[in-house]
């Protein structure tokens, strides 16, 4: 996260969810059906409608541990959409609303887990590439999407603004974990631009499931 951006701090719930690595300004639809995270909806609904989205981080040798450790940086996304199911389920969508850094895991009653965090404020100012930057980073995405055998609508995604078109990229491209939580943790958004840029190049020479590339 940028030491330039405005924070606030404040008391969140996370779901701490392997392999979902939420943007800002981008949507993710979850089901929900575990338990806690059944409690931990019900809640979040009732209040501000915000979780925060974070990866589980695996130490070397505590490969056990429970519960999980906690990468430091995630999203705090808002509940927009909510669907209730039978048996107390949920299907919701959030949309990324900002980046967050844990302080620290706070001790709670609740089943699911709480941290008190630094939230990155919305800035007015639109972030915004160089026009050298936006085409090379559409042309890599062309190649990428070529390689792949993707079908996409390059004259809507022409009309994207720059962090939009960064972030969605970054979350819904076929890395791995490990390249989509450093892609969250990068900024400012012309690194992050760069970092995409550089990651299509690199998974971009592999098709299908055979010899998938990571980071890992």
């Amino acid at each position: 996260m940028s030491t330039d951006a405005p924070l606030t701090i404040q008391r969140i719930a996370i779901f701490p969810l392997p392999g979902a690595v939420l943007f800002p300004g981008l949507h993710l639809p979850l089901h929900i059906f575990e338990p806690r995270y059944k409690a931990m909806v019900q809640e979040v609904l009732a209040r501000d409608r915000q979780i925060g989205m974070i990866q589980p981080r695996q130490i070397p040798g505590e490969e056990d541990r429970e519960p999980p450790a906690l990468y430091d940086v995630g999203c705090v996304g808002r509940i927009i959409d909510v669907e209730a199911l039978a048996e107390g389920r949920f299907n919701i969508v959030l949309e990324g609303v900002a980046r967050f850094r844990v302080r620290r895991e706070l001790d709670v009653t609740t089943p699911f887990r709480q941290v008190e965090a630094e939230i990155e404020a919305e800035v007015e100012d639109e972030a915004v590439l160089s026009s050298i930057e936006r085409a090379s980073l559409e042309r890599e995405a062309k190649r990428f999407a070529q390689r792949q055998g993707y079908v996409v609508d390059w004259a809507s995604v022409g009309q994207l603004d720059d962090e939009t078109l960064v972030n969605g990229i970054a979350q819904v491209a076929p890395f791995d974990a490990a390249a989509k939580q450093a892609l969250l943790e990068t900024s400012p958004l012309e690194m992050r631009a760069e970092l995409v840029i550089q990651l299509l190049q690199f998974f971009g020479r592999f098709d299908g499931d055979d010899g998938r590339a990571t980071l890992q």
